[in-house]
Order: structure tokens, then sequence, then C-alpha cells
């Protein structure tokens, strides 16, 4: 019973990433309803335009700052510095996860099975090395913080594996970080009316 429950959530998990393409885990946002915030702040400057486009911090940073933005608007919050009750701020960085399927081999299933009477092709021998290993994967942290104390009231983590490190693509970069960002701040509640 026990084994049937414990492949039951790894077929959802699995499912839920192969699905979205992006794994968004979200904290609970108790501590930051009990603060009633209303008021906001980004607790860093945004980055300079125009100075390094190889880099993805420098596409990403005003997709970020519009999408949150407007989310954080759209539920009621103000962004006004001199009464922020609470900032928001972001990490970007680099992560390994073991063992993680491509979202570019769909001719791979993750589950055991028996076929019988077949024959196994190199294709399906390359790709179960590949598959088996290390891959690089980009995570964004959202965090926001209380202003007074600077303690973590909410946040959300977002991790995608990197199919092609070395293309960057603007236009899928906003789309994809657009979508994203929708879904990873779903859970916030409306801001109370003062």
């Amino acid at each position: 019973m026990r084994i049937k429950n414990i492949l039951a959530y790894g077929l959802f998990s699995l499912t839920l990433l192969g699905c979205s393409g992006v794994e968004i885990q979200p904290a609970a946002t108790d501590r930051f309803v009990a603060g009633d915030y209303r008021y906001y702040q980004w607790r860093t400057d945004p980055l300079p335009s125009g100075v390094r486009f190889s880099d993805p911090a420098y596409i990403i940073d005003p997709v970020m700052r519009r999408e949150i933005d407007t989310d954080l608007k759209s539920k009621g919050y103000v962004l006004n510095p001199e009464k922020a009750q609470f900032t928001v701020g972001y990490i970007l960085m680099n992560g390994m996860i073991q063992g993680a399927t491509s979202d570019l081999a769909s001719n791979i299933s993750p589950y055991p099975s028996v076929a019988p009477n077949r024959q196994i092709d190199q294709a399906s021998v390359d790709n179960a090395i590949a598959l088996g290993g290390v891959k690089e994967t980009n995570n964004i942290i959202i965090q926001f913080n209380n202003k007074t104390d600077n303690q973590e009231i909410w946040r959300v983590t977002l991790t995608k594996i990197i199919e092609d490190a070395n293309n960057i693509d603007t236009s899928r970069i906003n789309k994809n970080l657009t979508q994203y960002l929708k879904r990873a701040l779903k859970s916030l509640p409306q801001a109370r009316s003062s």
C-alpha cells in the first residue's frame, strides 16, 4: 500500500512538472495575511538597461518588476516607498538537480515497464544515459520581507531545467516568465481596503 502511495505521488509530481515546464513552490501566506500589509517597495533599484545584454539578469529584471507590480496592483497593493510596510526582492541563481527528465525527451518514460520482444535502439540507450545525470536549473526566489524588522513574510521559488544555456531568446524569456509569475503569485490574497 505504501509503495502505491509513493508511486502515485511521484507520478503526480512528474505530471505537474511535465505539464508546466517549471516547478513553483509557494510558501504559506499565513504570516503575510497576519501582517495586514498594503504598501510595498522594491528592496533594490532596477538594473540599468542596455549595459550587459549577454547576462540574462538584465533581461529578466524589467519583466520581473513589471509583472510583480502589475499583479500586486491588481490585488490592491500600492507601490509607495514612503509608506511601505513590506519589501519585494528576488534572487536569480543556477542550481543542479539529479536524475531530472528533460522536456525534450518525449520518447522516454521515467516509469519502469516491460516490453516483450522489443529491441533496444541506440537512441533510447543514449537518452537513458543523458537523462540519468545531473541537470542544471534556473531558479528564481521571490521574497517579501517586513520592512521594520527585515523578516521574511512570504516567498515563492520557481525552478526550471535549462535545456540550452547558450540560447538566450529574449521574447521567449519574456513570455514564459510572464506566465510563470502569474502562477507563482496566484496564492497571494487581495489587500484589505483601508
